[in-house]
């Protein structure tokens, strides 16, 4: 299923990653997934979003499902795109560095052959400053995959890491996760990194 047919302006967008990816611990219910594609849509464009999250996934186990849960959402009449949503499950995993580059390599290599074109979402920053350094490394080393194949990735890392907001969000959920405001935070950070000229669509005045 390529990303090639586009004769009734539809844009299908499928989103895979993380428990950021499925909106968990935001009382919305939308997460950034659904603020991004909310105010997508209130701008008149013709645009279908689907939020595939998966708790705690690592990089391995999005691979292998991404093309089987995303497939089924697409459409040979509509522009077909993904968007990856990772996070840092591969450290409590015990993936090395090299290992969480090639299984992203692997996914953008493999999207790339079947012409759909993607989006990357980098991991966020704890309220944990060891664990932020690992995140760190983490977030540059996918950063630096996505470069090498032209695909725009957008670091949540950088601009939350001391954000006061964020850290107050994250800070006062007993899992780590923020809320509204935080998520509000991560949808901002989307739809101004790329978001709509990825999509080809003109950018809100």
């Amino acid at each position: 299923m390529s990303s090639t047919g586009r004769s009734t302006g539809i844009l299908n967008v499928v989103a895979v990653g993380d428990e950021l990816v499925a909106g968990l611990g935001d009382a919305r219910g939308q997460g950034w997934v659904g603020r991004v594609a909310a105010r997508t849509l209130s701008e008149g464009h013709n645009l279908r979003m689907f939020g595939l999250g998966v708790p705690s996934e690592g990089t391995a186990a999005l691979s292998s499902r991404w093309y089987g849960e995303a497939s089924r959402r697409y459409a040979t009449s509509a522009d077909n795109r993904l968007i990856i949503g990772l996070g840092c499950a591969d450290l409590g995993e015990g993936l090395s560095l090299a290992r969480s580059r090639l299984n992203l390599a692997n996914l953008l290599d493999e999207a790339l052959s079947k012409e759909v074109s993607t989006f990357v979402v980098g991991p966020t920053p704890t309220v944990h400053d060891e664990a932020n350094r690992r995140i760190q490394e983490l977030s540059a080393g996918f950063a630096d995959v996505a470069s090498r194949r032209g695909v725009n990735y957008v670091d949540t890392f950088t601009p939350l890491l001391n954000h006061e907001q964020w850290r107050t969000d994250v800070g006062a959920s007993d899992i780590g996760l923020p809320a509204q405001a935080g998520y509000g935070l991560l949808a901002w950070l989307v739809l101004n990194r790329g978001w709509y000229s990825w999509l080809g669509l003109p950018s809100p005045a």
